[in-house]
């Protein structure tokens, strides 16, 4: 599980640079898959069920005649949420073939656009076969910027991420695979105009790949990706190209790029625009720090936007930011139902699609910054304990990303296994916010939690643990003191006390 950790950093540093079966097709001219088991499972089971499990939790449908959609490709542990409610806005259609304009990271001296002539594209699903009467009618209808091109496709994940979803939403639907290589925005449009015209009177899907900003912190993230993404609901492709060049006039802190599939979303647009789209309408947003697994000083953001040619209006698809800190918790029985089935569904859903829930959909007081523990007990007894003292984040995203620590990441036990996941019961302690106090005569059994500081070394415990300890006063912080790996007594003598409180809740409560 260290090593799965480990590759889940990797990957959010890494991740722009790097069911049914699909028809069965001869295995001579086949594109295996190059990035099974780092951006999505390598089990077919797995990822199935990945798949699955987005789009049940995905935004329902918001348009009736979606023409194209702008999906994320980063790891489906990170954008799979985003990239299901793009999908979900078309579940409900049959399409004949699926074209996919995906971008290029894997070689950037090809300015051109390349039609994969192979095929077909192999996952663990299955193997999705190309149409390749449009690849040739493409060739023909752009011959100065399309080529055939395969080498550009061969390591290239843009595309391939895309592939499952459509094997389990349009399962057997053949593919069109195109990465548009040029950046400049009049290939793009010769090309979304070409694209168009194949597309007339066709029953096709267009798909746009492309993340959003790469490695800025998550409130600068938000802001630019807000902007992009008006941008593209726009269809406007010099609109667009406009807004990301003010992006970059501005010298954002650690921003690398606010689109890396600015040529496919352009041709997109082109595209729908002259097939009908009136209008795009944002669908979801989130980025890489919204995940359990995520950090907020360096994020990838992700966004789905559906362009259509139905009436029915534009939506942000951002929800709004949580309201500032009450120092008082107050939790309904359904507030503390919903906690505890997140945390359980995250430790789950990680041992069964190696992805984990996206942490939204949460009402304004699960969403306030809040510091919690996650507490697992294995037939009664302590098997993981891991927390956030302070609330720089909302209580739903810190409750998932506990929950994962408790179970894997709590240097005194092994990590958890998928067998005892049934016999654990989860406990979720929400604090208010930590206050030092005076001494050791403010401190309150049974009431407060105590953080001491001493040295540079600091431990915690939680308000329910001298209760179940039967200490007093004097013990609590003797036992606090050896936690922090210091002599006992050490809370007499220049050492920093500060006091919380927690309200404490159970699974057992509920059963």
């Amino acid at each position: 599980m260290k090593m799965l950790r480990l590759s889940l950093v990797l990957l959010i540093i890494f991740c722009s640079a790097v069911a049914c079966r699909a028809s069965k097709a001869p295995d001579s001219d086949i594109r295996e898959p190059a990035v099974a088991g780092k951006f999505y499972p390598e089990s077919a089971a797995k990822l199935k069920l990945a798949v699955e499990k987005f789009l049940q939790d995905a935004i329902p449908a918001k348009v009736k005649k979606p023409i194209a959609i702008i999906v994320p490709h980063a790891g489906y542990i990170f954008s799979g949420q985003i990239c299901a409610d793009g999908f979900k806005q078309v579940a409900n259609q049959k399409f004949d073939f699926v074209v996919i304009l995906g971008t290029k990271h894997t070689n950037s001296n090809i300015e051109k656009v390349s039609l994969y002539a192979g095929n077909g594209f192999r996952t663990p699903l299955g193997t999705s076969l190309v149409e390749k009467n449009i690849i040739h009618s493409l060739k023909k209808a752009d011959p100065t910027d399309c080529m055939l091109d395969k080498s550009l496709h061969e390591s290239e994940h843009s595309i391939e991420v895309m592939v499952p979803f459509i094997q389990v939403v349009f399962p057997k639907t053949k593919i069109v695979p195109v990465v548009v290589g040029a950046q400049d925005i009049q290939t793009c449009i010769r090309f979304g105009q070409a694209l168009a015209k194949i597309l007339k009177n066709k029953n096709a899907l267009i798909i746009a790949s492309s993340d959003l900003s790469h490695y800025p912190s998550a409130a600068d993230a938000n802001m630019v990706d807000r902007e992009t993404l008006s941008a593209i609901a726009g269809l406007d492709p010099a609109a667009f190209q406009k807004t990301l060049q003010s992006h970059r006039n501005r010298n954002i802190s650690n921003l690398y790029t606010s689109a890396c599939g600015e040529a496919p979303i352009m041709a997109a647009m082109v595209a729908a625009k002259a097939l009908g789209a009136a209008y795009g309408s944002i669908i979801s947003y989130a980025n890489s720090g919204d995940a359990s697994i995520g950090e907020r000083s360096r994020v990838v953001g992700y966004g789905a936007v559906v362009l259509a040619a139905d009436g029915a209006g534009k939506d942000t698809g951002i929800s709004a930011q949580a309201a500032p800190t009450d120092s008082s918790v107050t939790l309904t029985r359904s507030d503390k139902k919903r906690l505890l089935s997140f945390a359980r569904e995250t430790i789950s859903r990680l041992f069964s699609t190696d992805t984990v829930p996206l942490a939204r959909n949460f009402n304004a007081a699960l969403q306030q910054p809040r510091g919690a523990f996650v507490t697992l007990k294995k037939r009664g007894e302590l098997r993981g304990c891991i927390g956030r003292i302070i609330g720089d984040e909302p209580l739903g995203k810190i409750v998932g990303a506990m929950a994962l620590q408790a179970a894997f990441n709590d240097a005194r036990f092994n990590p958890l296994t998928a067998d005892e996941l049934n016999e654990t019961e989860i406990e979720i302690s929400v604090l208010t916010p930590i206050k030092p106090v005076a001494g050791a005569t403010d401190i309150v059994i049974e009431r407060d939690g105590v953080l001491l500081n001493k040295k540079g070394h600091q431990a915690v415990f939680l308000p329910q643990v001298a209760t179940e300890q039967k200490w007093n006063r004097d013990e609590l912080l003797d036992n606090l003191c050896r936690k922090a790996g210091l002599e006992t007594g050490c809370w007499k003598k220049e050492a920093r006390l500060s006091t919380f409180q927690a309200v404490v809740f159970s699974e057992a409560e509920f059963r």
